[in-house]
């Protein structure tokens, strides 16, 4: 096979929970086992750190990957899911997985794989933890995909592990409660291995100090540790940090890239985790890395789809978020926007809290109704229904890009316009 016929056979031959939805998972870790056995437990030879949390984990990855780069280590970084290429779940100091890699390990592993019935997710991370080992990485920094405790990741041996905040989301498969999502996220805690959780949430605090306990291992809140003070920046497309460290500035003007508020708690706990590394002589990491890193994020690891500006007449912005907290939070920062009127391009998936979130958003915008391009898209009269019963206005068009050039159409340069509800609306337009 080719690439091309070797990434319609991973995406259409085989069960993938971000086409699927349920019928995709699976509630153990035989499988990746088992393939990991079979491709030599790539596992056991990288140093990794492992993130998890509801909303801000690919942020907190893509922070702390760029730093480790600046510092001089040869760095992985698997996150999913990707947003136009299947290879930038894969890279390494920011390169995608070549073409040929991708190939070279499906056709070697085929057969095992079509044996085991492996999953889409469950081959990537194999393919990823194969890569990182033949490349001999330094570190590789590990997202999780969902949960935490039977997801394929978890299999991974790190030197740290990360929580960043829990919100209600994948509720069908971990839980319809904080607590016990936080119990599924917990999971990836291990013997003696330090955890890093990014804030205090009251429902969830307990969960981790207790597994923390049962695994001896040190647990710590960056929040309490580190003091970030966010200030407005004239220069456009960044944002100013200082950076409080023992009642000490550590870093005064961080330029961050990173333009969505709620970005603050992701650097937070990113700049809180390298600390920690660093004075646990896990790695050598200065504060000139720290900030260099944080400013080069997006030109490392090509993070995109955060509070991403498209145009800037009329005022253009996708974002990834797509359960309520991170909804929240992005109609947060849309409240301290100065513009004439909101258009909002809005595209889900069927297994959301959809009329949760739909309650929401605010009803004096003009909504773009659309169906995201993957077989568990809603339906866009679906969702202009449900709309219209949480009183939101709109009209529903065919694809994510038809709706997008009808809200250009009818925006004034003193509009905005916002695209999101899902992270593959996001990819069809970024």
């Amino acid at each position: 096979m080719d690439y091309k016929q070797t990434i319609a056979w991973l995406f259409e031959q085989l069960p993938m929970y971000q086409r699927q939805g349920k019928a995709a998972y699976k509630a153990d870790l035989k499988n990746t086992v088992d393939i990991l056995s079979a491709i030599g437990n790539p596992e056991n030879k990288f140093k990794a750190i492992h993130i998890a949390g509801t909303n801000g984990k690919g942020s907190v990855s893509h922070l702390i990957a760029s730093v480790l780069q600046e510092a001089g280590f040869k760095t992985g970084l698997y996150t999913s899911p990707h947003l136009k290429d299947f290879r930038e779940r894969i890279r390494i100091n920011g390169k995608l997985i070549p073409e040929e890699q991708v190939v070279r390990f499906i056709n070697s592993y085929k057969e095992t794989f079509s044996r085991i019935s492996s999953s889409f997710f469950e081959m990537s991370v194999g393919m990823a933890f194969d890569f990182f080992a033949n490349e001999n990485v330094d570190y590789a920094i590990i997202e999780t995909g969902m949960g935490g405790r039977l997801d394929s990741t978890n299999l991974c041996k790190p030197i740290v592990s990360v929580i960043t905040n829990i919100g209600l989301d994948h509720t069908t498969f971990l839980g319809n409660t904080k607590e016990l999502i936080a119990k599924e996220k917990a999971g990836i805690i291990k013997n003696n291995v330090p955890v890093i959780i990014g804030k205090h949430q009251k429902e969830t605090d307990n969960v981790f100090i207790q597994k923390a306990q049962e695994q001896n291992s040190q647990i710590e809140f960056a929040e309490d540790q580190l003091d970030i003070r966010q200030f407005r920046s004239n220069t456009p497309n960044l944002q100013l940090y200082d950076v409080w460290y023992k009642n000490e500035l550590i870093i005064d003007e961080l330029r961050s890239p990173l333009l969505g508020e709620y970005q603050k708690e992701n650097i937070c706990t990113a700049i809180y985790t390298l600390l920690q590394i660093s004075e646990h002589k896990k790695a050598e990491v200065s504060i000139d890395d720290i900030r260099t890193g944080i400013e080069r994020v997006i030109s490392n690891t090509e993070l995109i789809g955060r509070w991403h500006k498209l145009n800037s007449q009329p005022v253009t912005i996708a974002d990834t978020g797509h359960n309520i907290d991170g909804i929240k939070a992005i109609l947060s920062q849309i409240s301290t926007m100065n513009f004439s009127h909101l258009h909002f391009v809005l595209g889900m998936v069927n297994d959301k809290d959809i009329f949760s979130i739909l309650n929401v958003l605010p009803k004096n915008a003009t909504y773009y109704f659309c169906k995201p391009d993957i077989p568990r898209g809603l339906n866009e009269e679906e969702l202009a229904e449900l709309a219209f019963k949480a009183g939101l206005n709109g009209k529903s068009y065919n694809s994510v890009r038809q709706a997008l050039y009808s809200a250009e159409n009818n925006s004034g340069i003193n509009d905005m316009i916002f695209i999101g509800g899902s992270t593959f609306v996001v990819a069809e337009v970024v």
